[in-house]
């Protein structure tokens, strides 16, 4: 179900009071990024670690947890050719 159009986007209060627009430090992976924020660089965390993200026109108004990714992607494919060649 979406958020209410009335109610407008959900933004942490800590990310729109903050007056230093670079290298903040943000928790909250379900706020909208903001205009305010084009052009600085934030770190958005994933659960273990700090991702660096540079924000551009283009990400305004999606959310910060969609450009950190919380899973470590495998090839699994890649995987199974380096052990067919180690078992030769």
């Amino acid at each position: 179900m979406t958020r209410s159009n009335w109610k407008g986007p959900f933004v942490d209060s800590y990310i729109s009071s903050k007056k230093r627009k670079n290298n903040l430090k943000i928790f909250s992976r379900s706020s909208v990024i903001p205009a305010s924020l084009i052009g600085s660089m934030v770190s958005v965390y994933n659960g273990k670690e700090f991702k660096n993200v540079r924000i551009t026109r283009e990400k305004v108004g999606f959310k910060f947890g969609e450009f950190s990714f919380t899973r470590k992607y495998t090839n699994k494919y890649k995987n199974l050719k380096v052990l067919k060649k180690k078992k030769k």
